[in-house]
């Protein structure tokens, strides 16, 4: 690990750690392992982060990019946040693309651009989705509670104030409730004076994170369906930066685009 070069990046408070590993052999490099994800991901004694990316080269034709996501605990999973923060480092690794930047994930092909508001993706059509999980009770507070499957499992709990939720306590409840036996991210969202505010108790971190780019698209695809909200989204995450959803309605799916940050925050090299 001595002398590995990293990038530190947010998406939207979402923040990562990345190793660019086109040059390794296949099998992935030493630090592609559970307990050193973990150890790089501590807070106070490692880098700190809510996960560890690889950019890898591609195997599907037309793709320029893989990208291997792993939660803070070395689970693996996607992760909408950490593919925009890939859409933006492909200018540095130097990917030049004119079009969309096909990226390989584990939610399939995903074409990405720098859009007006940040790097852009689309996300494969969003079909699994149930308006009202009924083994869920509410709680006080609490209006409805929905799920969607964006690439990972999402619960979203419509109430009245999200700044009131406690979300580590609530949503580590939901988040191991046996809705689902692998369980699920917990998404709260409310409206004030017509803007949407979004927490999320994220799995695999287990605990609140500052910004959950697949959970914004399940809640804006449920506010949808619950006719709360329109075909274009935006939620203001607990570090105060935009998501933005828009939503392509095909058949009983949804085609749904994600536009957001994905900011270098430094480069480092990690050391004994």
């Amino acid at each position: 690990m001595v002398g590995r070069r990293f990038w530190k990046m947010s998406g939207s408070g979402n923040d990562f750690v990345v190793f660019d590993v086109r040059g390794e052999q296949a099998g992935g490099p030493a630090e592609e392992r559970s307990e050193v994800i973990q150890s790089l991901c501590a807070r106070g004694t490692g880098v700190g982060a809510d996960g560890v990316v690889f950019v890898a080269r591609a195997a599907t034709p037309g793709a320029l990019l893989a990208m291997r996501y792993y939660n803070a605990d070395g689970s693996r999973a996607f992760c909408g946040n950490a593919t925009l923060c890939v859409t933006r480092l492909a200018r540095e690794l130097g990917v030049a693309h004119t079009r969309d930047l096909l990226l390989e994930t584990d939610n399939g092909i995903v074409p990405a651009r720098e859009g007006e508001l940040g790097p852009e993706i689309d996300l494969p059509a969003v079909s699994h989705v149930s308006e009202q999980v009924s083994e869920l009770a509410t709680m006080s507070g609490e209006r409805r509670i929905g799920f969607a499957l964006v690439g990972v499992p999402h619960l979203v709990v419509r109430c009245d104030d999200v700044a009131e939720v406690r979300v580590n306590d609530r949503g580590g409840e939901l988040r191991r409730s046996g809705y689902r036996s692998d369980g699920a991210n917990v998404n709260f969202v409310s409206e004030r004076n017509g803007s949407w505010s979004i927490r999320t108790y994220e799995r695999g971190v287990e605990r609140e994170t500052l910004a959950c780019g697949s959970g914004a698209i399940a809640s804006a695809i449920l506010l949808n369906r619950w006719s709360e909200a329109a075909e274009r989204t935006s939620f203001r995450t607990r570090s105060g930066r935009t998501l933005t959803v828009w939503l392509a309605p095909e058949g009983g799916s949804w085609r749904p685009t994600l536009a957001g940050e994905g900011r270098i925050v430094f480069t480092g090299e990690l050391a004994e």
